[in-house]
């Protein structure tokens, strides 16, 4: 794969205890998915070589404040985030409750996001990076390429890359390092999102691929 850290960047959507922790709200649903594609280690090899090797990584997080509480109307699954509490916090500006809170970073990825070097943009607010300033911050670091990953397969993921693509990016997805919903009515969501990432991505890549690829960059 040509990717260089000079036009390529990580993206990594909604790397919260909420979707990826068995602690987290949604884990009865996200848990199998996750466990079976190993995504918490997959997503921790690509931090671990995108620091090493120099490659721009950017944080695209999920939050829910008390005004979106008061929303009118909402789809499926944004009913279910709000009435679970899912990345619930007190406000934009209050970070009271938040160290380990499902809306908080993994345990594990902390030493990566914290990092000054890593971009953390500002909220999406439903699914798709529409509602944040994710793609301003990569054009003024003139990124062109991005290697996705995250929460969750058919939502957040995918919503992301559809706007990327949308936007002009040149966008691959890591299979191994995104997980989805089982959900006992609406389906399995990374099974879902597998066929639409066929469809619409530059390229559907495993974690390993990402890795080497990172490590003999020039």
């Amino acid at each position: 794969m040509n990717w260089s850290r000079s036009d390529t960047a990580v993206v990594f959507i909604d790397p919260q205890n909420d979707v990826l922790s068995p602690t987290g709200i949604n884990w009865a649903v996200t848990g199998d998915s996750v466990t079976e594609n190993d995504t918490v280690t997959h997503m921790l090899a690509i931090f671990v070589a995108a620091q090493a090797a120099g490659f721009a990584m950017f944080i695209s997080p999920h939050y829910f404040y008390p005004t979106d509480h008061r929303w009118l109307f909402n789809g499926a699954l944004e009913t279910d985030e709000l009435r679970t509490g899912t990345f619930d916090r007190p406000g934009p500006l209050n970070l009271d409750g938040l160290p380990g809170s499902g809306a908080d970073w993994l345990e594990e990825f902390k030493p990566y996001i914290n990092d000054p070097n890593t971009i953390v943009v500002s909220p999406h607010k439903v699914f798709g990076s529409q509602t944040n300033d994710l793609v301003l911050q990569l054009r003024k670091r003139r990124i062109q390429k991005v290697l996705l990953g995250g929460m969750l397969a058919n939502m957040c993921v995918e919503s992301h890359l559809r706007d990327l693509l949308e936007q002009g990016f040149e966008v691959y997805v890591v299979r191994d390092a995104i997980a989805g919903s089982r959900h006992p009515e609406w389906g399995d969501g990374y099974a879902a999102a597998l066929v639409n990432y066929a469809f619409l991505a530059h390229g559907v890549v495993t974690t390993e691929e990402v890795v080497d690829a990172m490590q003999s960059a020039s």
